[in-house]
């Protein structure tokens, strides 16, 4: 692999979105990542679509990059080969609950003791110093956790919602993958491996709170929590004629040129409109002001308007707009790609550039246990070794990796 952290070898433990989405960021910027899997195999393998058992399209976009190895790591033998890697590996993460961990005898302590240098990264749901510790977490409880669905009533819709993406795994994930790159960089200084705890709430407390914590920032208090901008009732994409269209018309200049444009201009010494502060205080009558320009003209029209007196705007991608947008086509975000076993398809390109250490390759996602003999011949078992440990049920030997 090519990229940036080329050379870098992580041991993936981790299971279902949040996990591997960090582990894949990684194996994008060229880390070698091996994907250990349970005899079970990872739960996404099983979300359809998919052309065949086992290669969901999920997996497939959070799982390129990484080599399939299977062990039963509850198995003497399984946790044994994983002390063998471990032994030369850079990192490892896990998203199951340190007390999982600690059962299975894979602790940071008994780790530490065969690569001193190991980086043991977790991701799970709460910091291990408070009372939800032991509980379990997934995406949608997190975002009850942190109020998501309270503040997606609180901004208009009719009932608590979740939002429609795996959000908290994946902020979590970046989180996780920040994480890996921080504990390295403190390693490359001083020699020194270490444990770091990604907790799931706590991150996303901060994420969500560094908008909304507002007045209860200070004390006493000076008001309530919530961002009032993002929260308003109108802050939507905008109705035009014939569809809808997204515009945040946000600092003075753009105010006083948009005022001009639709032939307001008296309103630039209306005391609501004059500053941010201002509009601030009113957004919900701002919103509702906008909103009702907006209805009096096409989409293309407003864009063309828009455009031309510089004011921001984007169209409202449906999932099928967004995949054809022309922008990411112009810069190659799609890339058809053939699997070889799922055949032609889609997949996303690494979107960061680097202008020294692009990475280049991109591998397709394993197939369950594709790896398996390939990696384990790499830490010194023999073939003979390795197919008594499959016959054990320790390992599965898959694909054509091996």
């Amino acid at each position: 692999m090519s990229g940036p952290l080329a050379g870098v070898r992580i041991l993936d433990l981790t299971t279902v979105v949040m996990g591997p989405f960090a582990t894949q960021l990684l194996a994008d910027l060229g880390a070698a990542v091996i994907k250990v899997e349970p005899p079970e195999g990872d739960n996404t393998r099983h979300l359809a679509p998919m052309r065949h058992a086992g290669m969901g399209a999920m997996f497939l976009h959070m799982n390129r990059n990484k080599r399939s190895l299977v062990l039963d790591l509850k198995k003497t033998a399984g946790r044994e080969a994983l002390l063998e890697l471990a032994a030369v590996a850079d990192v490892l993460v896990y998203n199951t609950r340190p007390q999982a961990m600690a059962r299975l005898h894979l602790s940071y302590a008994e780790l530490k003791a065969v690569n001193p240098r190991i980086v043991y990264v977790g991701a799970f749901g709460f910091d291990q110093s408070g009372p939800y510790a032991a509980r379990p977490a997934y995406d949608d409880l997190i975002q009850g956790a942190v109020g998501l669905p309270w503040l997606m009533m609180q901004s208009g819709s009719d009932a608590p919602r979740y939002v429609p993406a795996t959000m908290c795994d994946r902020i979590v994930g970046q989180a996780t993958a920040n994480a890996v790159l921080a504990a390295l960089f403190h390693r490359e200084r001083t020699g020194e491996g270490q444990a770091v705890e990604v907790p799931m709430f706590e991150t996303m407390a901060q994420f969500i709170l560094g908008d909304h914590l507002a007045g209860r920032t200070f004390v006493p208090a000076m008001g309530e929590a919530g961002y009032a901008r993002v929260l308003a009732r109108f802050r939507a994409p905008y109705a035009t004629l014939d569809g809808h269209l997204c515009v945040l018309i946000y600092n003075d200049r753009q105010w006083q040129r948009f005022l001009a444009a639709i032939e307001r201009s008296e309103l630039t010494t209306d005391p609501r409109f004059t500053t941010l502060a201002a509009r601030a205080r009113h957004i919900d009558e701002i919103c509702r002001f906008v909103a009702d320009q907006m209805r009096l003209r096409s989409t293309a029209a407003w864009e063309g308007l828009l455009s031309e007196i510089d004011v921001p705007w984007m169209r409202m991608n449906s999932l099928d707009g967004l995949i054809d947008d022309p922008h990411l086509a112009h810069t190659g975000f799609f890339r058809r790609v053939e699997h070889p076993s799922e055949g032609a398809m889609t997949t996303m390109a690494v979107p960061t550039r680097f202008s020294a250490s692009q990475p280049e390759a991109l591998e397709h996602a394993p197939r369950f246990g594709e790896h398996s003999a390939q990696v384990l011949r790499e830490v010194g078992y023999a073939d003979a070794e390795i197919a008594q440990m499959a016959r054990d049920g320790v390992t599965v030997i898959g694909g054509e990796g091996n």
